[in-house]
């Protein structure tokens, strides 16, 4: 089904706004303009939505433990948040990691990015990669889903890789640990994408998908606007592997590089590999060109 901002919004119920400006600005992506009007009509519904998701699944669960005499905790509750790069769904997925842990049922909540799965560059290089790093044979597919299928077969702790945007490399000496949560958000451009014949995709362990979606033209703006800012500011560190773009680089130069790198990599991934797995979500957010959801389309089996 498919309802407009206003009546998703009519969802929210009395589910409480928890979260501050100061809070939102954390959250919130580079030049995301998510407010926290679009917290309450959009975020807190989903919130209460997803809350509902869970505890069924936790009595489901608790029902099976119960017939075979078991004693240990239920799995997590794996929510996968997939979309374009720039279309703000790793805005998405911390809103809902700070929104889901308020409520008493689920107070652990996990976050991950599948970039930490990237392989890291010095492998993509010899495989000649470097020009496809986003797309699907540019992660370590098989450690995504064996970590995420040893935390839906109740893992106590893993400790997993860390990629950095300011090196735009997978850091060797630095690890994530997830200790054991009551939901899981896996957040990640290809988080949907099918398995081969015969294996075993990351989505298979999802309980709840949840895709980001915007014109492509837009998209498009919004990545050269993110560009142009990260040259202002993250780029100007001197450890940034694009330091050279906020110091040596003119800015039309830098521009032309930022479009063509959507042009030939970004939009080819969108259109060819993202966009496809659109239809697996469980729940489609429509942006338009705010950046302000205007749609939401829920399967409901």
């Amino acid at each position: 089904m498919e309802l407009d901002r206003d009546a998703w919004a009519a969802l929210r119920a009395s589910t409480p706004l928890s979260l501050t400006e100061a809070d939102l600005a954390e959250l919130r992506g580079t030049t995301d303009p998510t407010s926290l009007e679009d917290v309450r009509d959009i975020y807190l519904p989903l919130s209460r939505l997803l809350n509902l998701y869970v505890g069924a699944t936790q009595q489901r669960h608790a029902a099976v433990r119960d017939f075979l005499g078991e004693t240990d905790r239920p799995a997590p509750f794996v929510i996968g948040v997939a979309g374009s790069v720039a279309v703000g769904k790793s805005t998405t997925a911390r809103l809902l990691r700070s929104l889901l842990a308020q409520w008493p049922n689920h107070p652990h909540v996990e976050l991950v990015s599948t970039d930490n799965f990237l392989h890291p560059n010095s492998v993509l290089q010899a495989r000649g990669l470097m020009r496809r790093k986003g797309f699907p044979e540019s992660y370590d597919r098989r450690s995504l889903v064996r970590f995420v299928s040893e935390m839906k077969a109740g893992a106590e702790r893993l400790d997993i890789p860390v990629y950095s945007h300011l090196h735009y490399d997978v850091i060797p000496e630095e690890r994530q640990t997830v200790h054991r949560p009551d939901i899981l958000i896996v957040e990640g451009i290809n988080v949907l994408q099918p398995a081969t014949a015969g294996r075993l995709a990351v989505a298979d362990f999802f309980d709840f998908s949840i895709y980001v979606d915007a014109k492509v033209g837009n998209i498009r703006n919004w990545y050269l606007d993110r560009f142009l800012e990260l040259r202002r500011t993250a780029f100007s560190d001197p450890r940034s592997y694009f330091h050279h773009m906020a110091t040596t680089t003119p800015e039309d130069e830098a521009l032309e590089f930022a479009s063509k790198t959507w042009r030939t990599i970004n939009e080819v991934n969108l259109v060819e590999n993202i966009q496809p797995t659109r239809g697996r979500a469980t729940l489609v957010l429509y942006k338009g060109g705010d950046h302000r959801v205007r749609r939401v389309r829920l399967r409901k089996t």
